[in-house]
């Protein structure tokens, strides 16, 4: 495959940023989209050129660090796929790719296509610890719990924090991500106790981020690579009017 690659350079956060152009040849087309980025990297060694910087670590879909925005959209063309999980046969020979980092006030850029989403880390440690017993762990079946209650639990745990829902927001909104993270320990037996604070002070956390106001377009849903549900949106503002009329 030969690919026009319009890739967004900026050497640093302050610095000013610009689109520059590439052109790559002989790209197998089950070569990942970050697999193709490193072979452009090796070319531009070669030439004694700068690297492009990018986020990744596991490349299997699972940590969420590679996120970019491809052609204007979260993670490229596919549906509920990670950058690292989109190969090139998803793009025809001669096409024209852009690739530009994702583009929130919260999420300030470091270096090229590489963000700071440390938003995230902070919004989860405002919620705190949850209250376990110590000692010897108790018998499974002795905590009479829901099957389904423990499978929605854990599809809202899925949720890897790699941003593109606040990417993808018209408004750059983290309330996909805030609503998956209260969920989960919201719906645990274990995370009961802390809950009303817990959900107060991670929706707090978020708007002191900057994020910006959910407004329901669900583009966030669309482009979620662990398809994390909208209803957990709801569960947040549930948790969080419920908190706010028991904890006045």
């Amino acid at each position: 495959m030969k690919l026009t690659l319009h890739i967004w350079r900026q050497e640093q956060g302050a610095s000013t940023g610009a689109m520059h152009t590439y052109a790559l040849t002989d790209i197998p087309e089950d070569m990942s989209f970050l697999e193709m980025l490193d072979l452009l990297n090796e070319q531009l060694m070669k030439q004694g050129e700068r690297v492009i910087e990018f986020d990744s670590d596991c490349r299997e879909g699972i940590c969420g660090q590679c996120g970019m925005m491809i052609n204007g959209r979260a993670h490229g063309p596919l549906k509920h796929t990670t950058t690292c999980q989109l190969y090139m046969r998803s793009f025809k020979d001669g096409d024209t790719i852009y690739a530009e980092p994702f583009r929130a006030a919260a999420f300030p850029v470091v270096c090229d296509l590489k963000i700071d989403r440390s938003a995230f880390d902070r919004i989860i440690g405002a919620g705190g610890y949850v209250s376990v017993s110590t000692g010897q762990a108790p018998e499974a079946n002795s905590i009479p719990y829901a099957h389904e209650t423990a499978e929605a639990a854990f599809d809202a745990a899925a949720c890897i924090g790699c941003g593109a829902c606040v990417a993808t927001c018209k408004n750059s909104s983290a309330a996909l991500f805030t609503g998956a993270k209260i969920t989960h320990m919201a719906l645990l037996p274990q995370g009961q106790t802390e809950t009303a604070a817990r959900t107060q002070k991670m929706v707090a956390q978020m708007h002191k981020e900057h994020f910006g106001h959910c407004t329901n377009t669900e583009a966030c849903e669309v482009e979620c690579p662990q398809q994390i549900s909208v209803l957990h949106i709801a569960r947040m503002n549930y948790e969080y009017n419920k908190a706010s009329l028991l904890h006045k």
